[in-house]
């Protein structure tokens, strides 16, 4: 019920949503294509009736003032019907524009089609993966280099571009002093990547909100974190362990939690023996009353507080393990002579001895960790120019009007004609009547009106409830 995007019915809902967009699609496109190859419709009987209405009379023929008022409306880019009277020399023009109105809405509906599909795409072939490297590693395009990996439904570990790259160096600022202290002002990481194993390498600076494109992948800075160098010792003096330990962060100011574990160290009869530590890390220290905190996530005073552990690590149970958390169900914890836990707060250099000569751990040092998202989508080209299509459309859909005009050309006593001019929007627009009267006013410079001193008769109407 909970994992919604996995879940049967979200499926039924998304598959139902595709096809009553599909059945909404599909006859309107084809209402729309025999529009398109249809004739404006014929002028009405009575164009006085029309919202925009005017009238004049003109000394030049019908048949010139037709030509004339069929040459200004083509003009205009109007798609047009001529109707010539059969017994008189007069006519009318049917004439209408604004048919990018309904191709933007159609157009609007078709981009929702489209990011549906990449939406279903992405799922299908994309993936996402986040993975944690330390300064001086490197983190190859294998899913068993990922800490955490969500494929797509049909996408397997094999399908992945084979890119790595190279952490080699990890920069972050932070605020000093006021308010805001403690808060990031900077992150950016320096890696070297590879396209290919026999691809030369180059150098990238991959920052916040800019990510790295490779391999038809992108990866985004997300996060970080310190990874305190360490060297264990087992209680013959060897060398057990050794390298850096990521350690996760807590709170804003990067107190940080993480474990050590050592599998393969022998106690002081040589006997195999696996310990492990468990601690925090505090960038700059700060012991209170309250317990140990950090007071900056910058390191100006790191510490590393261990607690130390013998026994089974579980390792060899067949059953997987986090690297961040140690299992202790197995273990027994190092006590000191007084009976209380060997545990000890190092710096930069500092020495832990384990009791009974079990070995020792040395605080070599610190490196910073960067976690990365590795974010695959085939789809993101579809998505984006259906985007762009769909505010296309919406913009064509919300701004041109859906309008049609007419001329009536009538012929009066001796030579002369009587010119109607009309015009029907089907929204309430105020921009009709600038149309009309725009065009009144370039046919009456080629259909001059009658008598020196006469004036136009225009009437307006307003459209009625």
């Amino acid at each position: 019920m909970f994992d919604v995007y996995a879940s049967p019915w979200f499926a039924a809902v998304y598959l139902l949503l595709f096809l009553s967009l599909g059945g909404c699609i599909l006859p309107r496109c084809a209402q729309f294509a025999r529009t398109l190859r249809a004739r404006p419709p014929a002028a009405p009987r009575r164009l006085d009736r029309m919202p925009e209405h005017t009238r004049w009379t003109s000394i030049i023929p019908p048949g010139e003032a037709l030509k004339a008022a069929t040459q200004a409306l083509r003009r205009r880019r109007f798609r047009l019907r001529v109707q010539q009277d059969a017994e008189a020399s007069g006519g009318a023009l049917s004439a209408e524009k604004g048919y990018l109105r309904e191709a933007g809405n159609l157009l609007f509906h078709l981009a929702l089609f489209g990011l549906l599909v990449a939406l279903a795409a992405g799922g299908l072939f994309g993936s996402t993966g986040q993975a944690v490297v330390v300064e001086g590693d490197s983190f190859t395009n294998a899913r068993t280099q990922y800490d955490d990996f969500q494929p797509g439904k049909l996408v397997s570990g094999d399908d992945l571009a084979p890119f790595s790259f190279r952490l080699e160096e990890f920069t972050g600022k932070y605020q000093r002093s006021g308010p805001q202290r403690g808060t990031p002002t900077f992150f950016q990481a320096r890696v070297r990547t590879n396209e290919t194993a026999s691809a030369p390498g180059r150098d990238v600076t991959i920052k916040v909100n800019d990510p790295l494109e490779i391999g038809g992948s992108k990866v985004y800075l997300v996060g970080h974190g310190y990874a305190p160098v360490v060297t264990v010792r087992d209680g013959k003096g060897d060398v057990a362990w050794s390298g850096p330990a990521p350690f996760l962060p807590q709170d804003a100011f990067v107190r940080s939690t993480g474990v050590i574990k050592v599998p393969d160290a022998r106690d002081r009869d040589g006997k195999p023996t696996q310990l492990g530590f468990t601690g925090l890390f505090l960038p700059t220290v700060n012991l209170s009353a309250n317990g140990w905190s950090s007071l900056s996530p910058a390191a100006e005073d790191p510490v590393l507080v261990l607690t130390a552990y013998h026994g089974d690590l579980g390792l060899d149970s067949g059953m997987p393990q986090s690297i961040y958390q140690l299992d202790t169900s197995r273990m027994t914890q190092f006590t000191k002579k007084d009976g209380s836990p060997a545990a000890q707060a190092l710096r930069p250099g500092d020495r832990m001895e384990l009791p009974g000569g079990a070995g020792s751990l040395t605080f070599d040092g610190l490196k910073e960790w960067a976690s990365f998202q590795i974010a695959r989508n085939p789809s993101n080209g579809t998505a984006l120019w259906s985007s762009i299509a769909a505010g296309l459309g919406l913009t064509a859909s919300l701004f041109i009007r859906r309008r049609r005009l007419w001329v009536r050309i009538r012929p009066v006593s001796g030579t002369g004609s009587e010119i109607e001019v009309a015009g029907l929007d089907r929204s309430t627009s105020p921009r009709l009547a600038e149309e009309v009267a725009d065009l009144a006013t370039e046919l009456r410079r080629t259909i001059p009106v009658a008598g020196a001193t006469a004036s136009p008769h225009q009437e307006q109407k307003q459209e009625q409830p």
